[in-house]
C-alpha cells in the first residue's frame, strides 16, 4: 500500500510541472493573437477640418464652402472661380489629398 502511494505521489510530482508549462504556453500564444490595446493617448492622430481646408487651399484657386468628416476621410466642398463645385477628399490621418469629384 505504501509503494502504491509513493508511486502515485511521484507521478503527481512529474505531471504538475508539465501542466504548468502547458498553461504558460497557452497564455503566451493567446497574448500573441490578441491585438495590442491602445491607450487613449496613443490613438491615431487625425487632422482637423480646418487643417483639411488649408491642405486643399494650398495652390488651388477658388473658395471653401464646407467640410464634413466621414471617418477615414474628410470631404471638403470647394467652389472654383469658373463656378464649378467639387468635393475634394482628404485623408484624415495624413492630410494628403486623395481625389476630387
Amino acid at each position: 500500500m505504501t509503494r502504491l502511494r509513493v508511486l502515485f505521489l511521484a507521478a503527481l510530482m512529474t505531471a504538475a510541472p508539465l501542466a504548468d508549462a502547458v498553461a504558460r504556453d497557452l497564455d503566451q500564444s493567446r497574448d500573441q493573437r490578441e491585438e495590442p490595446r491602445q491607450r487613449p493617448d496613443q490613438r491615431e492622430q487625425r487632422i482637423s477640418l480646418a487643417e483639411a481646408e488649408r491642405s486643399v487651399r494650398a495652390g488651388r484657386p477658388g473658395r471653401y464652402l464646407n467640410a464634413s468628416d466621414r471617418g477615414n476621410v474628410i470631404v471638403v466642398r470647394w467652389a472654383y472661380p469658373d463656378g464649378r463645385i467639387a468635393d475634394i477628399t482628404v485623408d484624415a490621418r495624413s492630410g494628403r489629398i486623395i481625389g476630387e469629384r
